[in-house]
């Protein structure tokens, strides 16, 4: 356990000393990895194989749900959708805060189906510009919305976190 805990400490270590930035932090992860399996002798090509294919299918995955959600939200501004909600929210008469918990309730339902980028993609163009017109800070407003998200990614009934922790399952788990 030595190893592993030493290369856990190391990568958190060089991210918060700001040595480096989060992608080269898991670069020396990704070797520091093989350098453990090494150790432990545990380092063939069938094991390298399936690591890159496990990744494969987990970028696949997300890059897929970017690319459905770029489409949705391209079209549905396109067709005035982002002007409906607009108005729809300001029909409510619930003023700027009860707007943005409105908002905030949205995030958390979302996401319990979807993925953070599916909601990212698909949520933020519509609501900064809601967000800017009622007068909150848009920064304020991105650190609200991201502590919604990672809520909403632990609450049932799908729980997302629970598809990527399966995605990387081995087959008989269940």
């Amino acid at each position: 356990m030595i190893a592993p805990l030493l290369l856990v400490a190391l990568v958190l270590g060089v991210i918060f000393t700001g040595v480096a930035t989060p992608v080269e932090a898991a670069d020396i992860g990704t070797f520091g990895s093989f350098m453990v399996a090494a150790l432990h002798r545990r380092l063939n090509w069938l094991t390298v194989k399936e690591a890159c294919l496990t990744t494969l299918k987990a970028a696949a995955m997300v890059l897929w749900i970017i690319f459905g959600t770029t489409v949705f939200v391209g079209l549905y501004v396109v067709k005035g959708g982002q002007r409906f909600v607009e108005d729809a929210l300001a029909a409510t008469g619930l003023g700027p805060w009860g707007i943005l918990i409105v908002m905030m309730i949205i995030v958390i339902i979302l996401g319990m189906f979807l993925d953070w980028v599916g909601i990212l993609l698909l949520c933020v163009p519509i609501f900064v510009p809601i967000i800017k017109g009622l007068g909150f800070d848009p920064l304020w407003f991105g650190v609200l919305y991201l502590v919604n998200m990672q809520m909403s990614f632990l609450s049932p009934p799908f729980s997302y976190a629970l598809f990527y922790l399966r995605g990387v399952a081995p087959p008989e788990t269940e």
